[in-house]
């Protein structure tokens, strides 16, 4: 059995212990009396909590429980149960053999507890990794009790405990960014028109290798406007003279993740200077990020700070980005919780959840000029009472070569 997602001690401290005794903090907060992380083969499916407040993986059928009284159990697998006992994180370790009911039938009795969340949840894919086979089989160990009609969705608890970033995980999210810059800077003097989409993210890949590193998720590059920006991967498409190279990367450093983009123009042949539409945009885009950032405080809703974004992009003529203004960073480049983005279908609730102290996220936006390409910007920030502190230097001059 593999550890998952690292064994969680940085520098001396167990980050898992601390998010487990965070989890019991809001637990109490939220006045919820026991959460269940129920999980099986996770080394084929793992609950997203589990690196968060776990830390193995687990085989058989496997019940993590933590109360708002401080108490954290482990019932699994007799020939997991090692490891849980060693990691020192969980008050009690259960080991079955032959099957779990009666295990976790007479622990959850004796907690007697009146509201039992587990994970899942309609607008936070962080918080659903209860499959519905395993909540059809938490419910049937359960039949004849009272308590499958106390069961609760975790979503709250969970986007809470993800967004709520000890100073610890802030410092490492900060590191993985400082480090994706030095990787860019690293980088520049490599790019150069002729090379295609795919040479590019090799370079870029290659330097983190060198460090140790892996991406915390496809590269992505845009030869100015040959290839569409989003989610695509790199192409064979070749960046020229008068193209904007417009790259979406990060690394992950210590199980966290950054997520930047950066910019580089290539002058046409006897071009002293870019293109002034370029150097309007550009300066938007900053100045964009700028603005916004000062609105990201404890209390503001995220989609207040992205509706800042869209009217400075109107005001200025220009189009609106169709996606959201930040998500937040983590363990994961998509942290779950909640977002600075818009009121749509697509986000649910979470445009609507106040931001808090010590979130992390992005702030992400572009505006895309035909035989140009691409001018977008990303960077990564933690809230702070006086508004985004900014985890990494910014790409504030657009870099020519």
């Amino acid at each position: 059995m593999s550890c998952l997602g690292g064994r969680g001690i940085i520098g001396g401290m167990d980050i898992i212990k601390e998010k487990i005794n965070q989890a019991n903090r809001l637990l109490e907060e939220l006045k919820i009396d026991v959460w269940i992380v129920f999980v099986r083969e996770t080394p084929m499916m793992a609950d997203p909590t589990m690196a968060m407040v776990v830390g193995f993986e687990a085989v058989w059928n496997s019940f993590f429980i933590y109360t708002r009284s401080g108490d954290a159990v482990a019932v699994v697998g007799n020939l997991d149960a090692e490891n849980f006992r060693r990691s020192g994180r969980f008050t009690e370790v259960v080991p079955y053999t032959k099957g779990v009911k009666e295990d976790i039938r007479q622990l959850i009795a004796k907690l007697d507890p009146a509201s039992i969340a587990v994970n899942y949840s309609l607008d936070n894919p962080a918080a659903d990794g209860l499959t519905h086979g395993m909540y059809l089989q938490l419910v049937k160990y359960l039949e004849g009790t009272p308590y499958p009609d106390r069961i609760i969705s975790a979503q709250e608890l969970v986007s809470k405990l993800r967004s709520r970033k000890l100073p610890s995980e802030v410092d490492l999210i900060s590191s993985a960014a400082k480090i994706t810059v030095e990787v860019w800077d690293e980088c520049l003097p490599d790019f150069k028109p002729g090379m295609n989409e795919i040479e590019i993210a090799a370079v870029i890949e290659g330097n983190m290798k060198k460090r140790g590193l892996a991406p915390s998720f496809d590269t992505i590059v845009n030869a100015g406007d040959k290839t569409q920006p989003g989610h695509g991967l790199p192409s064979k498409a070749k960046v020229g003279y008068g193209d904007l190279l417009h790259v979406d990367f990060g690394v992950k450093l210590n199980d966290y993740c950054s997520d930047l983009q950066r910019l580089v123009y290539f002058n046409r042949r006897g071009e002293t200077k870019p293109p002034e539409e370029l150097l309007e945009a550009f300066r938007m885009v900053a100045s964009i990020i700028t603005e916004t950032g000062k609105m990201c405080k404890p209390g503001v809703k995220g989609f207040e700070i992205d509706a800042l974004a869209r009217e400075m992009l109107s005001d200025n003529g220009y189009q609106e980005y169709e996606h959201a203004l930040g998500h937040q960073v983590g363990r994961d480049v998509h942290d779950g919780g909640g977002i600075i983005g818009p009121k749509w279908e697509r986000y649910g609730k979470t445009p609507e959840i106040e931001l808090e102290f010590g979130n992390v996220s992005t702030l992400e936006l572009e505006i895309n000029l035909p035989g140009i390409g691409c001018v977008g910007l990303e960077e990564d920030i933690c809230i702070t009472d006086d508004g985004a502190r900014f985890l990494c230097p910014r790409q504030k001059e657009l870099t020519v070569k």
